[in-house]
């Protein structure tokens, strides 16, 4: 079994990609925004963490999660979401889709990929651009016209607190991180 090495640092920030069992498309279903939002409030109650970015598209989401001083276990509080997810709304979103003999094997449902893509942000410029990233996502995946198109998205947040300006990326394409995982 590979032992997969993830960066750890108390209290960094990470940049995390995680997708849908075979890219289905739930995310965006009043469940799946219902399912997702109370996962995140649940596992935050016992595993504090900071969302300082956030977008959320059909089959996919990308977020900034800063942890407390001390804590580097970001792997536990996405496992625990993604548990939440899949006993308390599995039934309710109804997926169809096979699961693979290994699927079966380890007991995994078919709502989430298995494994989850991360980066530990390195300082502020690192930030900057993965923040961007995250924000511009709706628009590289033609899903909306302007950043501030797009519902399901932290940039309201962030042009209301005067982060962002209210165009913020409807004249282009911003710069990219280059860790990126272009998903």
């Amino acid at each position: 079994m590979p032992n997969y090495r993830r960066a750890k640092l108390p209290g960094g920030t990470y940049f995390l990609t995680q997708v849908t069992h075979e890219r289905q498309p739930w995310l965006l279903g009043k469940i799946g925004r219902v399912a997702l939002r109370t996962a995140i409030v649940h596992v935050r109650q016992k595993y504090p963490f900071t969302i300082d970015a956030f977008v959320l598209l059909p089959e996919h989401f990308h977020c900034l999660w800063t942890l407390p001083e001390g804590d580097s276990d970001l792997s536990t509080r996405l496992r625990l979401i993604k548990t939440f997810v899949t006993k308390r709304f599995g039934k309710q979103l109804g997926i169809k889709s096979e699961l693979s003999t290994s699927r079966q094997k380890r007991k995994e449902g078919n709502l989430w990929q298995r494994r989850f893509w991360e980066h530990l942000i390195r300082d502020e410029e690192d930030f900057i651009k993965h923040c961007d990233y995250i924000h511009y996502n709706p628009v590289r995946h033609q899903l909306c016209s302007t950043p501030q198109d797009w519902q399901f998205s932290s940039i309201h947040r962030l042009t209301t607190q005067g982060i962002y300006l209210p165009n913020w990326g409807s004249n282009g394409i911003p710069e990219a991180a280059d860790s990126v995982w272009d998903i």
